[in-house]
């Protein structure tokens, strides 16, 4: 089995891909701001770090040694598009100098494109209030697209949002945006994990939802 860090591994989308590594048997690095917060390694396999993903020095430190990174993080305390143009450019600095390859980033289904060609974010009756939030994520993901990296990332959201109270199937089916599609964090990260595992989508923004 592989070794994978996780950065962002305190929320719930991190907490679930850190679940399914463990459930697949990879070893596993959480890295978080704060470890004191956490109260130590969550399960035999797991090392809790401190890791700040808009440092390239820290991404390359923490990943050291690992062969692929997921990328589950937000900072509220954090301009938006500050930091993920900065943990986007930071990530694929540090990875490539600690020679990680695979790189898989949560994504936001806002900016992820519906069957008629458009960000979902601009269809009808989309909510507006967090638009700066999804051209944040947007920003992010052009950094990316842009870079001329040997590192194969992929960003991978739900296709619309979030099953809050879902639980792990094990199964899901990509999808274009569509905001009444549902995946739970669990079966999110099941696609993650087998992006990790075997490899199929590369460097795109994938949606997903339950199947």
């Amino acid at each position: 089995m592989g070794k994978i860090v996780v950065f962002g591994a305190g929320g719930r989308a991190g907490r679930a891909a850190v679940a399914e590594a463990r459930r697949r048997g990879h070893q596993v690095t959480a890295a978080v701001r704060d470890p004191g917060r956490h109260g130590g390694p969550s399960a035999d396999g797991v090392q809790l770090v401190a890791g700040d993903v808009t440092d390239g020095d820290s991404v390359a430190r923490v990943a050291a040694g690992h062969d692929a990174a997921i990328s589950a993080v937000y900072d509220a305390a954090a301009q938006p598009d500050t930091f993920y143009i900065g943990a986007a450019r930071a990530l694929l600095d540090g990875l490539a100098r600690a020679e990680v390859a695979r790189l898989l980033v949560v994504g936001l289904a806002s900016v992820l494109k519906t069957k008629h060609g458009v960000a979902l974010m601009d269809t009808p009756g989309y909510p507006q209030a967090y638009r700066s939030f999804y051209l944040a994520h947007a920003a992010g993901t052009q950094v990316l697209r842009t870079a001329t990296t040997g590192v194969d990332w992929l960003v991978v959201s739900p296709a619309g949002d979030f099953d809050h109270g879902g639980a792990r199937t094990g199964r899901y089916r990509t999808a274009m945006a569509d905001a009444a599609s549902r995946v739970s964090y669990a079966d999110l990260a099941v696609a993650l994990i087998d992006e990790i595992d075997t490899p199929t989508h590369h460097r795109t923004h994938l949606g997903v939802e339950a199947a």
